[in-house]
């Protein structure tokens, strides 16, 4: 039940600041896309990266740089975070780890400016873990048709294409 979260009242503190009942003005949860998206993408990333820790002593990020690779080999780390969305950081601490395990090798070049390309290992290893990725999108999809399926593939394309004005938008924080 919504709000239903502990036994009743907060016996710890005393207060009239405190807001213990839900309020009347509040977000539907269960028809917020937003919300619904996070879910989505939570479930998968968390059943992925508990395969591929298990299996490859690797995560999900690591993997996403890999893949990447594989579409975009000669890819930079910037070229790899833009195209995954990721931060620079965690794309830059993947690109260490799959160097370190043999699984990619950089070109010469200015350190966060040099390509990347996968070793033959590193393409074994993109075959591994692909099956695992493949696998959470048909759990995710299979109660669809295929032409529902290419309906929602249309739609997220089109909502992916308005992302853009989402890091545009102004900050809130400045209009105070």
């Amino acid at each position: 039940m919504p709000g239903d979260w502990g036994t009743g009242s907060a016996p710890f503190v005393r207060s009239a600041e405190i807001i213990t009942e839900p309020l009347a003005d509040v977000i539907d949860s269960d028809e917020f896309t937003p919300r619904l998206l996070h879910l989505i993408s939570n479930a998968l990333v968390w059943r992925e990266s508990r395969l591929l820790r298990r299996s490859f002593n690797l995560g999900t990020n690591d993997w996403r740089v890999l893949s990447a690779l594989s579409i975009r080999p000669g890819a930079t780390s910037m070229q790899i975070s833009e195209f995954v969305a990721m931060n620079k950081a965690v794309v830059s601490k993947s690109v260490n780890t799959l160097i370190a395990r043999g699984l990619i090798v950089p070109a010469d070049g200015a350190r966060g400016s040099r390509h990347l390309y996968l070793t033959r290992a590193g393409a074994d290893m993109h075959d591994q873990m692909k099956p695992i990725s493949l696998q959470g999108q048909e759990i995710v999809l299979s109660g669809l048709t295929s032409d529902e399926v290419t309906q929602l593939n249309e739609l997220l394309r089109r909502l992916l294409q308005r992302t853009p004005r989402l890091s545009n938008a102004p900050d809130a924080s400045r209009d105070e």
